[in-house]
């Protein structure tokens, strides 16, 4: 473990349980990983996300909180925390893309067969600029009810395929509980884990990278393309115990 200079960390099923804030043992186990280590956050999320799922319960010391970096939308907002938090930001989707996306996932439940849920929480589909992203049930859905939904990732797979065949040239994967992320082609983790290198200049070779998603097809699965090592798990749990061997 010591050869690692920075450890990277997908959120929702990594961090935490979908789109909950990090608990208060995780939020203290990555304040004592930041006295080690450079650790850097990357999701589909937005940075308003970011902000109460991850910085809101950080109760680090200020000083060691310049060795965080938060990649919200796949890395295409590059956020560093020297003097207050700020961003860098990368083009959005243009508007004929934005149409395009939202016409592919019309009937997206009907095309893959699947009964469309009674009750949506929240925004079915959300603009995140550079991202858009399906959430079956609704952004806002309770947590105990998207864990039923989907579990092994099968109904995801089916809709992935049919957009696949709509939208062609752009990027789909399965991410969080029960989202689908569509991005620009070539906008995945790999792009914001790529940029993460090229803005600190940490060689890919001393970095860990840390996610839920990383069977093919999943959000995660980008990562190992570059070659970075990387640790698969399956809850915020497993997440913990890394850390603590990191720790040691």
């Amino acid at each position: 473990m010591k050869k690692f200079k920075l450890i990277a960390f997908d959120i929702d099923g990594t961090l935490t349980q979908s789109k909950l804030p990090l608990d208060v043992e995780m939020a203290g186990l990555l304040c004592r990983l930041m006295e080690k280590y450079k650790v850097a956050i990357i999701s589909g999320a937005s940075y308003g996300q970011f902000q109460w799922q991850i910085l809101d319960p950080l109760a680090c010391r200020p000083e060691i909180m310049k060795n965080l970096y938060l990649l919200p939308v796949d890395g295409t907002v590059f956020c560093y925390g020297r003097d207050g938090w700020q961003c860098q930001n990368d083009a959005p989707l243009s508007p004929e893309e934005r149409k395009r996306i939202q016409a592919a996932f019309g009937n997206i439940f009907e095309e893959s067969g699947f009964v469309k849920p009674d009750k949506i929480y929240g925004e079915l589909v959300e603009d995140r600029g550079a991202q858009f992203n399906f959430s079956a049930l609704g952004q806002e859905a309770p947590i105990v009810l998207k864990e039923k939904w989907d579990p092994d990732n099968k109904k995801r797979k089916r809709m992935v395929e049919i957009l696949k065949r709509t939208l062609p040239d752009f990027s789909i994967r399965i991410g969080g509980t029960t989202s689908i992320e569509v991005t620009k082609a070539g906008i995945d983790k790999a792009y914001g884990l790529s940029r993460l290198i090229e803005k600190t200049s940490i060689p890919k070779e001393r970095i860990l990278y840390i996610g839920d998603k990383l069977f093919k097809g999943g959000n995660d699965e980008p990562a190992l393309t570059l070659g970075i090592e990387s640790r698969a798990v399956e809850n915020p749990e497993e997440t913990k115990k890394v850390i603590l061997e990191m720790l040691e």
